[in-house]
């Protein structure tokens, strides 16, 4: 009996109007930068694109990246694979651990290296942070697709005569290509965006290059026209992970309920395979909480307790304000992404990452501009802070939102509506209520982001209000770390709290599926 197709759904004017406003605000940003690098002419751009100055700083900015991701890539693939499919003694305790780096704050972790070891800077300070703080994107991702292999094309493969090894890259790592693209994706993004890293460091990436470019305020066109090219490196990013992830399909044998993957027993090995995430979790966590003490003891009871509490309730409440606004921003074009898929969706989707893939600090300073020019009554006030989240950070909103309305069954949408429930009804009781613990994570991404970044809430925040990262990040500059010490203190037991919950969380995806 052959099943009639499903009616195309047209796309609902309710969502599609918000929608297309929100990307309507993330654009704000680049259509500044574009009147800006060519308010001196196209002869000007060329003129800069041509130096050999531009080409250095290309150079130097895409070698970190490679460098960086590749790391990357084989820290975050090795941990997963390691706390997933074997039987390392307290793995999921491991994972935990391993996720908590994801905590700390690029400039924070240069800061403390620096103050450790003084002598260190340049290309491969730089690379040294950078791949500590974000091994753990593609650790992540690998885990959770990791859980979802059927492990029955492995035992398939090994029944062929295949080994332990040669069923690892080309069964099971190759069922997760999808999402270990998509952690390095996000690495290669961040590296290319961050700012205090290679600022502590002194290395001379597009990002401190353009800070200094309009901090000096000699030449913003050629700031501009960096930032440009920045964005024209993250479209190019963007898109090659967009194919990759469109032909990486994953398959299973049979069907019904996959089972539990058995894990490989390490014997012998066991110790070996403890050293390279003692190494990591050393220079990640061990060696800079160490030094930060030595910074705590430093400052004694000379720390202003006021000061500090006042920071952290102006970082907690920024943090939960953006996180709510970037959420509600998103559920318009991310349900529109997961159940009206259509070209204009796509663009729209994709129209929010082009102001994700800029610096944070060319977006603070276009939000300076619109706010100058456009919002003068908001001008250095929360409202127009928390917009510039919303533009910088909507996508990781978007993104939670697809994937937990995708998740949620449609029949029972469907299913509710031949009930006679409105579809703003049966959505809400059906859908949303499925997607509820999806959605959540994601505001809990933007919120440990919010908690963290630092050169839009440096050019934003409003008068007399400071943060826990501001405050942190005044005191590293001029190297009083000592006065730093509580601001750092208290930013990295706040961040890892949502951070550690996410591992908690990743871990426990393959409880079941592992043991």
């Amino acid at each position: 009996m052959l099943l009639a197709a499903r009616p195309r759904r047209r796309t609902p004017i309710l969502l599609l109007m918000p929608a297309a406003a929100v990307v309507t605000a993330t654009l704000l940003p680049l259509v500044y930068l574009v009147q800006r690098a060519l308010e001196r002419g196209w002869a000007f751009v060329l003129h800069e694109l041509a130096q050999p100055r531009t080409a250095a700083l290309i150079g130097r900015s895409l070698l970190l990246v490679v460098v960086v991701t590749a790391a990357c890539v084989v820290l975050g693939v090795g941990f997963a694979v390691l706390v997933n499919r074997t039987d390392l003694v307290a793995r999921r305790v491991l994972a935990v651990a391993l996720t908590l780096p994801l905590a700390i704050p690029s400039y924070l972790l240069a800061f403390l290296w620096v103050s450790l070891v003084p002598t260190i800077s340049g290309f491969w300070g730089s690379t040294l942070v950078l791949v500590l703080v974000s091994y753990p994107l593609v650790m992540l991702t690998t885990m959770a697709a990791l859980s979802r292999v059927d492990p029955a094309q492995e035992e398939v493969a090994r029944s062929l005569g295949l080994g332990g090894w040669r069923v690892l890259f080309r069964v099971t790592l190759r069922q997760s290509r999808a999402a270990i693209t998509a952690g390095a994706l996000l690495v290669a993004l961040y590296v290319l965006s961050d700012f205090g890293a290679v600022a502590a460091m002194r290395y001379e990436a597009f990002t401190w290059v353009i800070y200094g470019a309009y901090r000096s305020g000699f030449n913003p066109s050629r700031a501009a026209v960096l930032a440009l090219v920045l964005l024209v490196f993250a479209v190019v990013l963007v898109l090659a992970e967009a194919r990759a992830r469109g032909r990486a399909a994953a398959s299973r044998v049979g069907g019904g309920t996959p089972r539990p993957a058995p894990v490989n027993r390490l014997g012998r090995w066991q110790p070996v395979a403890w050293v390279p995430p003692v190494v990591v979790l050393g220079a990640a966590l061990v060696a800079p909480a160490v030094e930060l003490g030595h910074w705590l003891v430093a400052v004694g009871s000379r720390w202003d307790s006021a000061e500090l509490l006042s920071a952290l309730g102006s970082t907690v409440w920024l943090s939960v304000a953006a996180a709510v606004a970037c959420t509600v921003a998103a559920l318009p074009l991310g349900v529109l992404a997961a159940r009206y898929r259509s070209r204009l969706t796509r663009v729209l989707e994709g129209a929010t990452y082009l102001a994700h893939g800029l610096p944070a600090v060319v977006v603070g300073i276009a939000m300076v501009s619109v706010g100058v020019l456009l919002l003068r009554p908001l001008y250095q006030q929360a409202p127009l802070l928390i917009l510039a989240y919303v533009v910088l950070m909507v996508p990781l909103a978007i993104g939670s939102v697809r994937s937990a309305v995708e998740a949620a069954p449609i029949r029972l949408e469907e299913v509710a509506r031949s009930l006679g429930r409105p579809p703003l009804r049966a959505f809400v009781s059906t859908t949303a209520r499925g997607a509820a613990p999806g959605i959540a994570a994601g505001a809990a991404l933007v919120m440990l982001t919010c908690m963290k970044e630092l050169p839009v809430t440096l050019l934003l925040h409003p008068t007399g209000t400071n943060t826990l990262a501001t405050r942190l990040w005044g005191y590293s500059s001029v190297s009083d770390y000592a006065a730093a010490a509580p601001y750092a203190a208290a930013l990295v037991v706040f961040a890892a709290v949502p951070t550690a919950v996410l591992g908690i969380w990743t871990a426990n995806i393959g409880r079941g599926r592992s043991d």
